[in-house]
């Protein structure tokens, strides 16, 4: 049987990791920034919900040939305005 490596050894063997792993550690959190550059100035909003439901909007996003994000834009000003709010684009 092997023993378990511990955290403490862990952390000291991940600390001689040669140069061009953290090079690519590096670019790989620099491709994540890029990736997110189209969410800055906004936030998430979510919920669980029933398997039914996940369904049929995915169904529904397809058939409209339009994405989910669009659709949940789209009932959630409904919401809004039912309530007398103002819708967000």
């Amino acid at each position: 049987m092997t023993k378990k490596t511990s955290l403490t050894e862990a952390l000291q063997h991940a600390s001689k990791q040669s140069p061009t792993h953290e090079k690519k550690l590096v670019s790989h959190f620099e491709d994540r920034t890029s990736q997110t550059q189209s969410r800055q100035g906004k936030k998430m909003i979510a919920g669980h919900f029933d398997v039914a439901v996940t369904y049929q909007i995915k169904k529904l996003a397809l058939e409209q040939n339009t994405t989910l994000q669009k659709l949940l834009t789209e009932a959630l000003n409904d919401i809004i305005i039912k309530y007398n709010g103002k819708p967000v684009a």
